[in-house]
C-alpha cells in the first residue's frame, strides 16, 4: 500500500546494483510512494550490476558518479537538480567495499593502502557527498539525508574488518555535518544501522552466514528485510521525520538491546 508520503519529492539513490541491494528497494519503494528520483553508482558497478534495468523499469535517468571524486559528485548533483527540476529533497548513501574482505585478508595482517581505499569509499564519500551538497546549496529546506551503516561501528565484528572502523567514521561524519546542515539549511542527516542483510555486498564477508543466523535468533522480531528497511528510508525521507537528526537510528529487531536471548542458549 502506498500513502504518497514523497509525493512531488525530489532524491538521489546511491548504490543500487542489482534487485538483492537494500538501494534497488529504496529506490521503487520512493517511486511508489511519489518521488522522481535519479540512480546513482560508480561507472564500474554499472558495468556489472543490472541498474539500468531498475532505471528503465522506474522511468529514473541512471547517472554514472565515483563517489570518492569531487568532480564526479558537483556534475552528479548538478544534473540531477536539471533533470528534477529544483533542489533535492533526499539522499540516500548506500556505499561500501573492502578490498581487504574480498581478498580475504586477516584484519592483523591488513594492507593498509587497501584500508585507505576502504575508508574513502565507504565513509569519507560521505562526507563528500554531504560537502558538494552543501556548499551548491543544492538541498532543500528539511531535507533529508541518509546512509547505512552496521552495528560493527559499535560492537566487535571480527570478520567484519576494517568495515567496522569505516562504519564508525561514517556515523560520526552524520552526527558532526548533521550539525552544520541543520543549522543552514534545516536539512536532517542520519545514518540506519541495518540487520544483516542477503545482499551482494553483505553476503561477500566472511562468515556471512553465521553474522545473519545468530542475529536473526537473537532479534525479537528477527531480522529486517531490505524491504522493510525500504519502508524505513521512505519513513525518513518524509515530513513524518522532520525533527530526528544526528542520530543511528538501529532498525534490526531488537538486536542492538540485547544482551543474551534464552533461544540462542538452548542447547540442541
Amino acid at each position: 500500500m502506498a500513502y504518497n508520503l514523497l509525493k512531488g519529492k525530489r532524491g538521489i539513490i546511491f548504490g543500487a546494483l542489482d534487485e538483492q541491494s537494500i538501494a534497488w528497494k529504496v529506490a521503487e519503494k520512493c517511486t511508489e510512494e511519489g518521488a522522481s528520483i535519479v540512480l546513482t553508482n560508480a561507472p564500474v558497478a554499472l558495468r556489472f550490476g543490472e541498474i539500468q534495468k531498475l532505471g528503465e523499469k522506474l522511468s529514473a535517468k541512471v547517472i554514472p558518479a565515483d563517489a570518492t571524486k569531487m568532480e564526479d559528485l558537483e556534475q552528479l548533483i548538478d544534473q540531477s537538480m536539471e533533470l528534477l527540476g529544483g533542489k533535492i529533497d533526499f539522499v540516500l548513501h548506500s556505499i561500501g567495499m573492502s578490498l581487504n574482505v574480498r581478498k580475504k585478508r586477516e584484519y592483523t595482517n591488513l594492507n593498509h593502502d587497501w584500508m585507505q581505499k576502504t575508508l574513502d569509499i565507504s565513509a569519507i564519500s560521505f562526507h563528500k557527498l554531504m560537502q558538494t551538497l552543501y556548499n551548491k546549496d543544492a538541498m532543500n529546506e528539511w531535507g533529508s539525508i541518509l546512509a547505512l551503516s552496521y552495528i560493527a561501528a559499535q560492537r566487535v565484528f571480527p570478520d567484519y574488518s576494517e568495515m567496522a572502523e569505516a562504519k564508525a567514521l561514517l556515523e560520526s561524519f552524520g552526527r558532526s555535518f548533521g550539525y552544520h546542515f541543520g543549522v543552514k539549511k534545516k536539512v536532517r542527516v542520519n545514518t540506519l544501522s541495518q540487520s544483516p542483510t542477503w545482499t551482494t555486498a553483505g553476503s561477500g564477508v566472511k562468515g556471512f552466514k553465521d553474522f545473519f543466523d545468530y542475529a536473526e535468533e537473537m532479534s525479537p522480531l528477527g531480522n529486517a528485510t531490505a524491504e522493510e528497511c525500504a519502508d524505513y528510508c521512505v519513513m525518513l525521507f518524509s515530513d513524518l521525520s522532520k525533527k530526528v537528526t544526528m542520530q543511528n537510528l538501529f532498525h534490526d529487531g531488537g538486536y542492538s538491546a540485547m544482551g543474551i536471548n534464552p533461544s540462542v542458549m538452548k542447547e540442541d
